[in-house]
């Protein structure tokens, strides 16, 4: 069975001052497609095994994948003697990366069938791979707003900046602790998933 689901590396985090910005984290999404071929499973996972998108942390290819890069623009104002962070905008631009099968007319309908569910998870995987990125974006804008006052401008980016950095670690940890678990459980999902469909295709 096909096990692998990843990522490719973020991109670094860019800090810049700028003009107030709207309050909420912003995501611009995209999609790009490999084709692969073959009529049967086996031959559905070597294509994948083979055309799919390379990840640099595994050195291996994948069904899916998605890119992210994180940008900040920061606003600072200077008053009495004292300096803070009043805009954040925090921009998450992804580009996910999915399979399309070229030859799906020359299956059996079996064939057909499991890769519409398969197809289906790598999406919805790749998907909220998105939502957790969205989610430190948003989080990482509010909570660089909150940093507090400091006696220089240049200070107050320097801790912007550790607080970037401390912020894009915890969120390579949490990308990396739901690959792990979504992989572990894969087989069970996709047999649920299975199961349920054809449940869905016997009651229509």
């Amino acid at each position: 069975m096909i096990h692998a689901f990843a990522r490719l590396p973020l991109a670094a985090l860019l800090l810049a001052c700028s003009v107030s910005f709207a309050p909420a984290a912003t995501l611009s999404k995209s999609y790009s497609y490999f084709t692969i071929g073959g009529t049967t499973l086996a031959d559905i996972e070597q294509e994948l095994a083979t055309r799919g998108p390379k990840v640099n942390s595994t050195g291996r290819r994948h069904p899916g994948a998605t890119q992210m890069e994180f940008t900040s623009k920061l606003g600072y104002t200077e008053s009495g003697g004292r300096c803070r962070v009043t805009s954040a905008a925090v921009t998450v631009k992804a580009k996910v990366i999915l399979p399309r099968w070229g030859k799906r007319n020359r299956a059996d309908p079996d064939t057909r069938f499991i890769w519409d569910t398969l197809s289906a998870d790598i999406k919805r995987h790749e998907e909220s791979h998105v939502v957790i990125a969205k989610n430190y974006a948003r989080d990482l804008e509010s909570g660089l707003k909150a940093l507090g006052r400091f006696k220089t401008c240049a200070a107050a980016a320097e801790k912007a900046k550790a607080y970037t950095t401390k912020m894009l670690a915890e969120h390579d940890a949490a990308q990396d602790r739901f690959d792990y678990v979504e992989g572990v459980n894969f087989e069970r999902r996709l047999l649920r998933l299975l199961q349920y469909r054809m449940e869905q295709a016997a009651a229509q």
